[in-house]
């Protein structure tokens, strides 16, 4: 099951806050009706204790205009004195209408002033994030580095060893032909006793 984010929490919640409250306003309405108490979108607003806003919104001003109509074409035995709004009503709904909006617009620009911050903060932390994710890739490849550089120089050691034993081997290999050479050349005391000379000394000619 995949886990709902915050945002799908809240909006969830408002979704059944909404219904809520549509469904309040339909039973303030049926109950104005049967009270026979004078029906505006001010008073419902007020019963049902909503917004002014919400009485207006699409799917619930229908049903307060319906009931409006209802209570017009109500015969007047039946309508109770003073049902009619009057102008100053009128305008005190109007008012409250205007506070309403001035109250909503106020809670959307708080609102839209919450989001850009949990935004700004969202951002900076994927940014964070990244940032330290790319320090760790770095501080490894640094490692690869560093062991790559020792086992070079380790090997370069190596190498040094070796040349010097080689040189070694090269200047012994040089000392033993010379002595070879020297041997070779030294003449032998048998062709110096046959030639009548002694050792050291030139044959006779």
């Amino acid at each position: 099951m995949t886990p709902c984010s915050s945002g799908d929490v809240l909006r969830e919640a408002r979704r059944r806050d909404s219904l809520d409250k549509r469904q309040r306003v339909r039973a303030t309405i049926a109950a104005m009706l049967d009270a026979a108490d004078p029906i505006t979108f001010a008073a419902v607003a007020r019963q049902a204790k909503v917004s002014t806003w919400l009485v207006y919104a699409e799917g619930v001003r229908e049903h307060i205009e319906q009931a409006m109509k209802r209570q017009a074409d109500a015969p007047l035995h039946e309508q109770r004195a003073g049902l009619t709004a009057s102008p100053a009503s009128l305008r005190t709904d109007l008012e409250l209408a205007r506070d309403q909006i001035k109250q909503l617009r106020a809670e959307r620009d708080k609102l839209r002033g919450n989001l850009r911050l949990q935004l700004g903060q969202q951002l900076e932390e994927i940014s964070s994030k990244g940032m330290a994710e790319r320090i760790d890739e770095l501080a490894i490849a640094n490692q690869r580095l560093a062991m790559d550089n020792q086992q070079a120089a380790d090997a370069n050691e190596q190498l040094k060893g070796r040349i010097a034993e080689l040189e070694e081997e090269l200047a012994a290999a040089r000392a033993s032909l010379r002595r070879v050479l020297r041997e070779t050349n030294r003449p032998s005391p048998i062709a110096d006793r046959r030639s009548g000379s002694r050792p050291g000394e030139p044959a006779a000619g």
